[in-house]
């Protein structure tokens, strides 16, 4: 489920909205590129320009938000994306937590240094299907750690897709000014 939005930017989350940012509902356009921001690694996954399937990439590790922005950003010119999808970590009830309002930073952050727009996507369990698919797929737990950041990635795509096909909007929508 996308995270619905009614007020202005930041004002759901308790924060004084940013002058130079904008909500606005719009379709996805693909490619999109996905991902799980972690504490350690990153996970990846791009979809293609159809927003039919889902490749899930390498992890990044999580380092300082300068060269976070370096990687993502050759990334997005690599795969020529033109939407950035972040997992916002909600709280099971719904409610945003520390860890929402973290990544709600974040993401204002790429929107103010990134010509495309951020999509903030619910990521509620996709670690836990993320998980299950690798297990499922034959993959043993040593080599899950690598693969689980990415794979969730993936599983926030399809969701995000799988969303739109059912005529939901993504929001909130994130685009500069």
């Amino acid at each position: 489920m996308c995270w619905p939005i009614c007020a202005g930017r930041g004002e759901l989350f308790g924060m004084a909205p940013s002058m130079n940012i904008v909500r606005k509902q719009q379709k996805i356009s693909g490619p999109a590129l996905g991902l799980d921001l972690g504490q350690r690694r990153v996970g990846v996954a791009v979809t293609d320009k159809l927003l039919i399937s889902i490749r899930r990439l390498d992890s990044l590790q999580r380092s300082g938000w300068k060269q976070l922005l370096r990687d993502v950003d050759a990334l997005i010119q690599r795969f020529d994306a033109q939407t950035l999808v972040i997992g916002l970590p909600l709280r099971l009830n719904g409610s945003s937590g520390s860890a929402a309002l973290e990544i709600q930073r974040i993401a204002d952050n790429f929107a103010n240094s990134l010509e495309i727009p951020v999509v903030l996507q619910d990521e509620r369990l996709t670690s836990v299907e993320a998980r299950e698919r690798l297990l499922a797929a034959g993959y043993s737990d040593n080599k899950l750690s690598s693969l689980l950041d990415s794979e969730a990635a993936v599983v926030i795509l399809r969701d995000l897709i799988e969303g739109q096909e059912h005529g939901i909007i993504p929001t909130p929508v994130i685009t500069r000014r």
